[in-house]
This record gives structure tokens, sequence and C-alpha cells, in this order.
């Protein structure tokens, strides 16, 4: 945090932050701000690039804390996102993972962040949250609406920024075994049989100028089949691996370096069906994936109370594949990306209640791609673009009462020239007394997404689907006006209740195009266009409530319209309404029992044109609604051993795999048990 010039300058709140981050050294003065608002709220940096406690923060921001990660047991990113409120997840077509979506706009509209740096795209500008595993992850902030000029291009529906731990001195551990079973519908041995194995470890320690941290998470599963006799599996055999290293140098009061290098690995085998007359043949493909990540950065502060911060990240994507028609091999393609993201910013001590902050961002990207060893682009063998970006942002704090935040970016891309996106957001407490607490929110920003290279270039291949999309390099960049507009309203730190009002309009959409199409070798062959003008709309609502000193209580409720204003008509897989509920009862000292349940409404999976005209929602098919329900129970033994046991979707609710516009939960029932072990200050 910034400090200010002097206190008198300052209203009382910021000022006891600054005063924490002013006598404490740098390295420890995030965690100096933590702990003087711990009974206000946590401390979230995604909404404004800076430490702002959640209450304080003028960018609305959920979190998904580590206890209710370890609470729940996710395993991945898309499990620790799942009981987000109005966040929809849904399967990737003709993969294995998840995507988000966010007040009705898309994950190619979802920038998400490691520490603030981008993490590559598995598919379109998608990211694969299943491809991210949790042992390194202290908590995930969720920021929804445009961001753009915080963060760039990708941002306009808003931002999953996942915060790592930084490495911890002393000498500290953790050690995690689980395994469960699909029943019935286990792909190898009987009901019993542990189809889905999971190891995490963690080790760290070091003094307090430097320290480090190694962890390894592997998740093995063997798949399912609603018939596991037959050659179709409707769950893939995926085998998941992360490492990790990381090292923290600390060699004075008011400066900090870290490294950070991660390698994950995916190994997955899909099995399906093609039916050529008069029989069903057996196909089969497999796919390779790793990802290799190195970041890196430092942070400074001045004597004047200058703070200086200097991060980048280096990242390869390859990934193979290779299809098998009855055991014979067809096609092998092959796909390498790299990236590279390098952000410099510097935060002014407080100045007349303003708190500046300037940065700059470059950016550069490459892909390349064959089919059978023949380079799949038209122009060359690979492709490349970058961006060069600048950004400024004031944090006007008028009195203990209001703050406006004012922020702009310009980024100037290789391929598409300058684009400049502002954002305003409005901060008001206007209740404060000794029993209630009420924050009034209000927000404008511009967003825009630049079409990435595989959008432009790349041959998504869902033959086992019948279809593939073919990339389109004229698209245009997407452009946004997000709205928002919310309150939060607490009493006594025991009942919180929250509502946010959104509007999104979005102009030069980029989707699949259904009305051109053409036939290759018997597939259909779809393409990327700019065709439409959309918004989404809505209302989220969130209710918290400590109903007693071992009972907690969560509630929420989203409600979204989404329209193609070019057509009136309803726009696809987005449900209008999803709700989460919430518990968690400490029914012992030592024993903790948890609920999730997930609802969600039917959405519209396709439409046709002339009912879309007509303003209606069409007459194509609709994903039935569903609920869902886990359970989850935590026993700890001692101060070091927690033995946990859970069952995911309780009442089986499993989407009918014959209906081709089911898009329901994938996974039927899930039953696991599994221990968690940790040794000094992670105990």
């Amino acid at each position: 945090m910034s400090r200010p010039s002097s206190p008198r300058s300052t209203p009382s709140r910021l000022r006891r932050a600054l005063h924490l981050a002013l006598s404490a050294p740098l390295a420890t003065a995030a965690v100096a701000v933590a702990q003087e608002a711990h009974t206000l709220a946590p401390v979230v940096v995604t909404g404004t690039r800076t430490e702002k406690t959640l209450d304080d923060t003028p960018i609305r921001t959920e979190i998904v804390t580590r206890e209710e990660i370890e609470r729940t047991h996710a395993r991945t990113l898309t499990q620790a996102l799942e009981n987000i409120p109005g966040l929809q997840l849904r399967e990737i077509h003709g993969k294995s993972g998840y995507e988000l979506s966010l007040q009705g706009l898309s994950s190619d509209q979802v920038l998400v962040l490691i520490d603030g740096l981008p993490i590559s795209a598995s598919t379109g500008s998608t990211v694969d949250l299943s491809q991210y595993l949790l042992t390194d992850v202290d908590h995930i902030e969720v920021v929804k609406g445009a961001t753009s000029a915080q963060y760039g291009s990708s941002a306009m529906g808003g931002v999953i920024n996942v915060i790592t731990r930084p490495a911890q001195p002393g000498l500290s551990g953790t050690a995690t075994l689980d395994a469960g079973s699909y029943g019935s519908q286990n792909s190898k041995g009987g009901s019993w049989r542990p189809a889905n194995r999971h190891g995490q470890f963690s080790i760290q320690g070091g003094n307090e100028q430097l320290r480090g941290r190694i962890a390894a998470d592997v998740l093995d599963d063997d798949g399912f089949g609603i018939n596991p006799d037959a050659w179709s599996r409707q769950g893939d055999e995926i085998r998941r691996q992360q490492y990790s290293a990381r090292v923290d140098w600390l060699p004075g009061a008011r400066q900090r370096y870290f490294v950070d290098g991660s390698v994950y690995r995916e190994d997955d085998t899909q099995r399906y069906t093609t039916f050529v007359p008069p029989n069903l043949l057996p196909q089969r493909k497999t796919e390779t994936i790793e990802r290799k990540r190195l970041t890196g950065g430092g942070q400074w502060e001045l004597g004047n109370g200058t703070r200086l911060q200097l991060k980048g990240v280096g990242e390869r994507y390859d990934s193979t594949s290779q299809a098998y028609s009855n055991e014979f091999a067809t096609t092998r393609r092959t796909a390498k990306q790299e990236m590279g993201h390098l952000t410099a910013q510097v935060d002014l001590p407080a100045w007349r209640n303003q708190l500046w902050q300037f940065g700059a961002d470059y950016h550069y990207e490459d892909l390349k791609q064959d089919n059978n060893g023949v380079s799949e682009f038209v122009r060359s063998g690979s492709v490349d673009r970058s961006s060069k970006e600048v950004f400024a942002q004031n944090d006007i704090i008028f009195n203990d009462t209001w703050e406006l935040l004012l922020g702009a970016r310009y980024q100037d891309d290789s391929d598409f020239g300058g684009h400049f996106a502002p954002k305003a957001s409005l901060r008001g407490k206007l209740l404060n007394t000794q029993n209630w607490s009420g924050v009034l929110r209000a927000s404008f920003g511009q967003g825009y997404r630049v079409p990435n290279l595989k959008e432009r270039y790349y041959l998504f291949d869902h033959s086992a689907l019948g279809y593939m999309v073919l990339g389109n390099p004229d698209l245009k960049p997407e452009a946004s006006n997000s709205f928002q507009l919310g309150g939060t309203l607490t009493f006594r730190q025991d009942v919180t209740f929250e509502v946010n009002a959104f509007m999104n309009r979005v102009k030069d959409l980029i989707q699949t195009d259904m009305s051109n199409t053409t036939i290759i070798d018997g597939v259909t062959a779809y393409t990327y266009r700019n065709i439409a003008r959309a918004r989404t709309q809505g209302i989220e609502t969130g209710l918290r409530w400590q109903a007693t000193p071992a009972l907690a209580l969560n509630v929420g409720y989203t409600f979204t319209d989404a329209k193609n204003l070019d057509t009136g008509g309803e726009l696809t897989r987005r449900p209008r309404h999803i709700g989460r509920v919430g518990a968690d009862w400490r029914a012992l000292p030592d024993t903790t029992v948890s609920v999730r349940t997930r609802i969600q409404s039917s959405e519209l999976i396709s439409s046709d044109d002339v009912a879309q005209s007509n303003g209606g929602s069409g007459g194509g098919g609709r994903s039935p609604g569903w609920t869902t329900l886990d359970l989850m129970v935590n026993q700890k033994i001692g101060r070091q051993l927690t033995v946990f046991a859970g069952i995911n979707n309780l009442f089986d609710r499993q989407r009918d795999f014959s209906n081709p516009t089911d898009f329901g939960p994938l996974r039927g029932r899930f039953i696991y048990v599994g221990a968690r072990y940790a040794f000094g200050s992670t105990q």
C-alpha cells in the first residue's frame, strides 16, 4: 500500500492500514493489513491492483478462501469455483475440461490470471479450469463486469485471479490422499474399486530472508460409463500431474523477489463410436498436454512511500492428439503455443486524498499447428501477435464515506492497432452504526477483447461430435459497455445481504456462424464470425448468515436475461436462473458437516432464425434444469491429522446421454474418503 505524506490528509480507515504498511517491512505489510482487517474482511487485490479490505474496495469482489477449498475438498480450479453464485461452469465440447460464464458473458470474455499474470488458453480463447490443481493456492478472487481498464483484452466479462501462497519461513508442509468411486459406472472393476485417486504434497521452509517451497499434485481418473461393458465412455480416462517450486528472497525490509516454476501434464483418452452402416465403429482419441510456466518478479518500496513492481511470465503449452478408428491410427495433430507477458506498476504515495497508479504491459503469443506433419495454417507454419499497453488509475478518497476510482488503459496491438478503455467506480459507506453497516457500489466500464490466434487461425477438430470449427483471420475485436449497481448490508457481522444489478452490452460479438456451413469428408465445418450484438442483464443476490456459533448459511441467486440484439432472440447456453445454497455446521468441536447445493434452470441449446427474428426463444431444444447436492464431513484428529469423506451429487442427477440437448451434470454420484496431514505453520 502507498503511504500518505501526512496522516491528517487521509480518512481514518485508510490511515490505519497505511500506518501498518509504514511500520512493517514490505514483506509483511500485506499480512499486517490483513490482521488489522481480520474482524472486517479479507484483503483483496484484483479490483484495484492494490491491497484493500473486502469492505473497502470500490470494486465488488467475491472470494473463495483456502478454508473453503479444504472444507469442500476441491481438487481443481473447476471444483473450487463451482459454488460461486451466478458463475456457470460448462463442459468444453470435445474436451475433458470445463469453462465458465459470468453475467451471461462467455468464457472467451473472462480473463483467468495466476497472481495477476495470464495463463494460456487451452481451446479457443478459453482457459480449461480443470487444468489447474490447487496445492499452491491461497485464495481465489472473482470480479464480474468489464475490467479491461485494469487488465486489458479478454477482461470484458470479468476476471478470475488465483492468488498463490508465498513460501513461509520455518519448516512446514501438508500431504493429502483421497480416493473415490462412481459406483456402478466405474469403467474398471467393481462398484467399490477406487476409480478416482488423488495425492497432494507440499513442503516449505527457510529463514526470514530466503525461503522456498516444492509441491506435487496428481489426479488419476479411470473415467466412467453408463454401461461399463460397452466400448463408449461418457467420462474420459484422465491423468493430471502438476509439480511446482518457488523461491522467495527478502534481502531487505523494503525489497522482495520471487521465482516460481511449474509443470503441468495431462494424458487423456476418449472412447466413442461412429455409425458406419450397418455397424458402430469403435473410435479412440488420445491427447497429451504439457504446460511449462515460469514466473518471477520483484517489489521495491522507496523512502518516500513509492512502491514499484515488476513481474512477468513465460509459458509454453503443447498438445498432441492421436485419433484411432477401429484401432488403426488416422489423424495426428500437434499444437504449440508460447506466451510471454511482462507488467510494471508504480503506486505513488497518497497526495491530497488521492492514490495514483501507473503501469505498462507487454504481451506476446505464438501459435503453431500441424496435421500429420503438415501445417494447418493458410499463410505460414506459425502465427504470432503482440501488444504494448499503458494504464493509469486514480483512487480518490473524499472522506470516510465516499471513494471514486478512475482508470483507463490504452492498448496498441500488432494486428488491430490502438484501443482505449476507461472505467469509473464509486463506493459509498452510507450506513455505519454500532450494529449496522451499508455500502453502495456503482461502476461503469468499457471492455474489449482482441480475437486471439486460435480463433483466427486454428482448426478445432471435433469430428467425433460430427463437426469442426475453422479459424477466421478477418475477425474484428469485440467491445462492450458494462454497468454495475449494488450494495451490501451487514448486521453485527452475523448477517450480510448483497444485491447487484448488471447490464453488459456487446458489439461485434464473436461466435460460431451456424448459417454458413460446409461439409468436409462428411463432417460439418463452421467458422467464427462477428455476427451479433448482445445484451446481458440481471440481478445477483446473496445472503450470509451466522445463525449460531456452530452454524453458517449461505444463499445466492442470480437472474440473467441474455438477448441477441440483432434477432431479438435469447442467447444460447445462458440459464435465466442459477441458485447456490450452502451450510456449514460444527457438529462437535472437531467435526464439521457441510452441504453445497447448486440449482440451474433450463437453457436454450439451439434456435431457428425465424423464431429468433420474431423475438421468440426459437423452436430449438432446451437443456432441462437440474439440481445437485454435495455432502462433506471433516473430522480433525489431534492438531495435525484431518480425515474426511464426501458424496458429490448425492441424488445422482445425471444428464440423459441419449438426448443431445441435455447438458445437465456429466457425472453421477461420486463417493470418496481421504486424509490430510499438516505440520508446522500450515497445520
